[in-house]
This record gives structure tokens, sequence and C-alpha cells, in this order.
């Protein structure tokens, strides 16, 4: 009989946190399809710990080579994904998103001309494999007497990069350079809408499995209707199970490779914030107590921070102390640990990419 607690183990093997790790971070970020990435560092390290390697250098490498590009394809929030999968993604979700921030944008007094300067002037500054920190496009479109005041610099940039014509790829320093989509993705995967639903569907469920259609339709911001034609077409190749009264659907490999690595599972892990542990679901009853959602959420602020999660379950938070050779894990319990929770923090610490 499966029990809440069985989907929280099956979830950890199905993000690829426990049991077999990919052996990149592109096959991470394919696996998992969208990485939650408005916080950089995190992302990195949260795609390295589903890697065999097990190192943000190794993420890094990914997004230098342009195998991995990281945009706005859902929700308005900034995600890394495989780079041959944001056309596709951004044609399926990002119309819905432009469509909501529309009366905003005029309140802003940005129109169609606004945007096709801006898009002529950063093709102009990137063309040719060129890339610019945001803040440096920023500066050139202001020179070019394009304001960027207020919240417009930030608008221009995501429409820019929810059309398809930038996105943010290799590393400069700590900051990602922007870039011409076109020139930096060479080969992009095209889908028609129907056949793009169908893959989001089975890609999320194989990823994110045990999950609802309601969180599919949560975490890719789509209509519970679209949602619902994109399982349809993928349900064969999909297990269920049903847990009080809820259906869930997974990948149905993911029961067995649980079986191989239940004792890890069950274990624990010092997950950065926004991890999609957390972030890929919009019911999260199977891993977290409702009376704590506010201490990974503070205020229902949108900041999620770093978490501890032993036996399946998110029991508390942590964070970083000190600097360099002194720097040390602060882990803050919703209760008390189990003793044996408490024992591993330091290790798994020390393991963080």
């Amino acid at each position: 009989m499966s029990t809440l607690h069985e989907v929280a183990l099956l979830r950890l093997v199905a993000q690829r946190l426990a049991g077999p790790r990919p052996s990149t971070a592109l096959e991470a970020v394919r696996w998992l399809t969208a990485v939650q990435a408005q916080q950089l560092p995190g992302a990195l390290t949260s795609v390295a710990l589903r890697t065999t390697e097990g190192t943000r250098a190794g993420v890094e490498a990914a997004l230098k080579a342009g195998d991995v590009v990281r945009s706005w394809p859902m929700r308005g929030t900034l995600h890394l994904v495989a780079a041959e999968d944001l056309g596709w993604l951004l044609d399926l979700l990002a119309p819905r998103v432009l469509s909501a921030v529309t009366g905003r944008r005029a309140e802003l007094g940005l129109d169609a001309a606004q945007y096709e300067r801006a898009l002529e002037l950063a093709g102009a500054a990137l063309s040719g494999g060129r890339g610019l920190r945001r803040r440096a496009l920023l500066d050139l479109w202001e020179d070019a007497g394009l304001s960027t005041a207020g919240q417009r610099g930030a608008h221009l940039l995501g429409q820019l990069a929810q059309t398809g014509a930038i996105c943010l790829g290799p590393m400069d320093g700590a900051e990602q350079l922007v870039v011409l989509t076109g020139e930096w993705i060479g080969r992009p995967r095209r889908l028609g809408r129907e056949e793009a639903l169908a893959e989001l569907a089975l890609r999320y469920f194989r990823s994110h499995g045990p999950a609802t259609l309601a969180d599919l339709a949560r975490w890719a911001g789509l209509r519970i209707t679209e949602a619902r034609t994109g399982l349809a077409a993928v349900r064969p190749q999909l297990a269920c199970l049903t847990v009080e009264g809820t259906e869930y659907l997974l990948d149905a490999r993911t029961p067995d490779l649980l079986e191989g690595c239940r004792a890890e599972a069950r274990g624990l892990f010092l997950l950065p914030g926004f991890d999609e542990f957390v972030l890929g679901y919009g019911d999260r009853s199977a891993v977290l107590d409702a009376e704590f959602a506010d201490r990974i959420v503070p205020g229902g602020n949108g900041m999620f921070r770093p978490t501890v999660v032993h036996d399946g379950r998110i029991v508390g938070t942590w964070g970083w102390t000190g600097r360099g050779a002194a720097r040390t894990v602060t882990a803050v319990p919703f209760t008390a640990f189990a003793d044996e929770a408490t024992r591993a923090i330091a290790s798994a610490a020390a393991g963080l990419p």
C-alpha cells in the first residue's frame, strides 16, 4: 500500500537526488526539463547534486559549451534548460506569460517600437558570437536613449528572452553573458503544440513523479485543460498509484530504482533554496508539514530557503556561516533533528558542490 512517505522517497529517486545519477549536467537538466534558477549559485548546486561528477564546474562547463542555457521559459521565472529545448518550451509556455504582463508594460510606457529598438541594439552588439553582462546591455540601451528606469530594463530583457531573441549563456565570473539565441543554439528542436504538451507531460512525470495533474499545471504554468491534454497523450507510458484518494503519475521504473537505493533515499540531503524537490510541485504535503511552510518561504515572499531533507521529509533549513576555511553550516530544525540526521549534517555539508 502506497503512502505519502513512499511518494516522497520516490520523488528523490525520480529527481536523481538518490540512486543512479546522470553523467553530465546536460543530461541532468534535460532529465528535469527545467530547473528553477533565479538564484544562479543555488541552481548550479542543484544540478551538480544530480550528476555523477557532482561539481559546479561541470555545470559551468555545460553553460560555456552552449549545452545548457538560462532563460524565462515558463511562469516568467528563470530556469536552466537544455539549449535544444528552449525554443519549443518558449513557443508553448511564454505566450501566456507575455499576455499576463501586457498591462504592466503599457503602464511602463513600453510599446512594440521600443522592443524593436531594444532588439536592434542588442543584435548589433551581440552578433558574431559576442556576449554582454546584463548591466552592460542595459547601459547600452540607456546610452542609445532607450530608458531602462524602474522596471523597464527587466521587462525589455524579459520580452526579448521570452520571444526567443536572447538568452543567458556562458559564465563571466559569477555572472552569465547575454547572447543571441539564434547564434548560440545551433540546433533547436521545434514541436507542434500537441506534441509539445505530450512531451512536457511525459518528461515531467518521469522526472518529478509521483506527481498529480495539478502539480504539472502549476509547475509549467499550464491551464489544467492543457495539462490534461498532454497527460492523455502519454498516460499509457506512465504508471499510476493512488494515495489517500489522490492519483499520482510516475515513471514505471522509479519504484525499482528506489528499492536499489532506499537507504540512501531515507538519508539526509542539504538542498539549495529553490530546488526542484520543493519547487517542482503545487502540493508539497508529501514532503512538508503545512505548519512549517512559512519556515521555508517566510511571509510567503517567494524567496525559498535552503532545506534539510531527512527520510524524505523537509525537516529544517540551513545556511552557511563564516567564510573560507572557517565556513560551516548552521542547520535549524522545525522541531528537533533525529540523532542520525544531526550526525549527517556536517558530512553532507562537506560534500556540497
